[in-house]
């Protein structure tokens, strides 16, 4: 099986994090907050657009090059429990399913890793809610075990954080974990390579473009949504190169 995509028309991952009332004006990286509302608005003008909103397993044949069709992924990081209740109602209403990738030794917890930036706790999904995402439609992927800076570890540590997530979470939730994603876009070729042995079928990361015919499936690069993304900018970043051009 190859390793890169195959797919004819570009591909868009759109990245999210929560979905969540904003928070107050000053709070760091605010802009990663959207409102329940326009992510409601969002996923309906994918569906008025003749979008079709794919987690990663379902994405995986389009970009094997497999099926052909006019369709976008949807990902959310961290796991934040606001994906379950705000988001979970939209997607179904749309029959969209998403990948959300999860910090499985944070389950329960809150986003700990942000704390020295100032971005405030939020709750992140327990297992029993994760299994309610997945009884939803929804898909969960991996983001290491705490959320880690990744070149900053050994690579026995980056062994563990990347394998052991997703055995525990196929433990935890009794269904395949397939899809990774690298926390704060942070990688090198080694720990590519250590996704590979861990036998994930696809990575996500933070570089910004859609997804074209040679794409490395374990180096996929994503289309970021954020708070003031309004409509119109969706569709720019989704049908036009704008998102190719800002590719590093």
């Amino acid at each position: 099986m190859t390793n890169s995509s195959l797919n004819v028309s570009p591909i868009p991952i759109l990245t999210y994090h929560q979905i969540a009332p904003a928070p107050p004006k000053g709070t760091p990286y605010r802009s990663l907050v959207v409102a329940p509302l326009d992510f409601a608005r969002q996923m309906a003008w994918l569906k008025l657009l003749g979008y079709q909103g794919l987690s990663m397993p379902a994405l995986m044949p389009y970009l094997r090059g497999e099926r052909q069709g006019k369709v976008v992924g949807i990902t959310f990081d961290d796991g934040y429990l606001n994906n379950l209740t705000h988001a979970l109602p939209v997607l179904q209403r749309q029959r969209f399913s998403a990948t959300c990738y999860v910090v499985s030794q944070l389950l329960g917890q809150t986003n700990v890793w942000d704390r020295e930036v100032g971005i405030p706790a939020s709750p992140l999904m327990t297992l029993a809610q994760l299994r309610q995402w997945i009884q939803g439609g929804q898909d969960v992927g991996a983001h290491t075990r705490h959320h880690v800076h990744l070149p900053q570890l050994s690579v026995a540590e980056c062994q563990d954080e990347i394998a052991l997530c997703k055995s525990e979470l196929e433990a935890g939730l009794g269904v395949p974990v397939a899809h990774f994603c690298y926390p704060y876009g942070d990688f090198t070729a080694a720990h590519v390579a250590l996704v590979q042995q861990a036998g994930f079928e696809s990575a996500t990361t933070t570089a910004r473009s859609r997804c074209h015919a040679g794409e490395d499936l374990l180096q996929l690069p994503r289309v970021p949504i954020v708070r003031r993304t309004s409509r119109l900018a969706m569709w720019v970043k989704l049908a036009t190169s704008y998102e190719d051009k800002k590719r590093l």
